[in-house]
């Protein structure tokens, strides 16, 4: 008789793995105060000190770059699992001091590393069009098990009065299991994206960098002594500190996507304060709107005429100007009249990932960079097959001033564009 072996996927593979992690880890979070203090005797120092050796893999994991070069990720992220599995398991054991210094460290050597490449793997295994949904049931598998974790581990805490070697050792366990169905279930899945295998950092993300350590840093500081406080100085229970970590979850559950979707609202803020320029000049449907809805406001039109302390009433920290107009107040250069290569309009364009950062809008500004950029090539390409070798036709750049005064005291002329540009000779 022929196996079914059509849930053996890489989702499925994904699935099991979301379960795993939390069902390990959470119980270890949760039970991790109450057991240094009640069965190791454990005070602020440390503790601190466990958490420090704690997060010493975690600044290590960079260096899965180098075992992936002997390892195959999906191995690696079956035996991380395990290896999570088992300093959890194990904890219960050891309660003493270099005894949790160990099973920490063993179990913080599997998150780690397996945080590392979870995410790589999904990645490479899901295509891009089934990745958004798919990663988006990963994190409801993941929160969805976490709410039953500290339900369960309260239940036992509370009304069977489970001790903390049971509850770290069935929780490590059934890790543990799992990853051995992991193993010993499931084939070899091959990758459906490259992925790249080297060390990736840019300069200009140095404030995402920056920003994610501390975050990361108010993140640990909390972590270590908030929970261990509430044990140590209020003598919190196990299942009164698993309570807690019950109902925190269960809020950022259901206020999460709620909160995220104003601070959308809140962090795309209304930048654009003020125009200067007659109204007739303003093309934008957008800007016009935003005129009429009251939402700016138009200074004088008649240049030069600087309105500084009107800008400065209103709070304006920044004036986006062309070279005439540096005397404005906070003027920002938006324009560079000495370019004179064919691909100024590129450089040019850039520009509007400079003003994007204004309007939390550094996403948008890019997609539009990367339209623009394609758009600019394409054209390139028609005309170089349209031209083919020929010299470049010159064009008269002209604009018509019906209320222009001539030097013979007519009225209306023509203005021919005149500069040391590519487009005007």
């Amino acid at each position: 008789m022929q196996k079914n072996t059509s849930w053996l996927t890489p989702t499925t593979l994904l699935v099991l793995m979301s379960i795993a992690m939390p069902l390990a880890f959470n119980t270890w979070s949760a039970l991790l105060n109450n057991f240094a203090v009640e069965r190791a005797a454990f005070s602020g120092v440390e503790i601190g000190i466990l958490q420090s050796l704690r997060e010493v893999p975690g600044f290590l994991s960079f260096t899965v770059i180098f075992v992936l070069l002997v390892i195959k990720e999906q191995t690696f992220a079956v035996i991380s699992l395990a290896l999570l599995g088992l300093g959890v398991a194990m904890t219960g054991f050891f309660p003493s001091e270099y005894g949790l210094y160990f099973t920490t460290v063993l179990m913080s050597i599997g998150f780690h590393y397996f945080e590392a490449i979870k995410q790589s793997l999904s990645l490479q295994w899901l295509s891009k069009e089934e990745a958004p949904q798919v990663l988006g049931r990963l994190i409801a598998v993941g929160a969805m098990t976490s709410l039953i974790v500290y339900g369960v581990l309260w239940v036992l805490l509370e009304l069977f009065a489970v001790s903390f070697l049971w509850n770290f050792a069935l929780a490590g366990g059934l890790c543990l299991v799992l990853a051995a169905v992991m193993w010993l279930g499931f084939p070899h899945f091959p990758a459906k994206t490259a992925q790249h295998k080297t060390l990736v950092l840019r300069r200009r993300y140095w404030l995402y960098y920056l920003l994610t350590f501390l975050s990361g840093a108010r993140r640990q500081i909390f972590v270590v002594f908030a929970a261990f406080l509430m044990v140590e100085k209020f003598g919190y229970s196990a299942s009164e500190v698993t309570l807690l970590f019950l109902i925190n979850y269960a809020f950022n559950w259901f206020f999460a996507e709620r909160i995220g979707a104003l601070i959308h609202r809140i962090g795309e803020r209304r930048a654009l304060k003020a125009y200067q320029s007659s109204f007739y000049y303003v093309s934008s449907p957008c800007l016009r709107k935003m005129y009429r809805d009251g939402l700016i406001e138009a200074q004088s039109g008649d240049w030069p005429n600087t309105v500084n302390p009107d800008l400065e009433a209103l709070g304006v920290q920044a004036t986006f100007a062309s070279s005439w107009g540096m005397d404005e107040h906070n003027a920002v250069l938006l324009t560079d009249t000495a370019e004179q290569q064919p691909n100024a309009v590129l450089k040019t364009a850039e520009y509007v990932e400079y003003v994007g950062l204004y309007f939390n809008r550094e996403k948008e500004a890019a997609a539009a960079i990367e339209h623009i950029v394609s758009n600019w090539l394409c054209t390139k390409e028609a005309v170089a097959g349209v031209v083919q070798g020929k010299a470049p036709v010159k064009v008269l750049w002209a604009q018509y001033w019906g209320s222009a005064t001539c030097g013979d005291g007519s009225s209306g002329g023509w203005s021919v564009a005149s500069g040391n540009t590519w487009y005007s000779e």
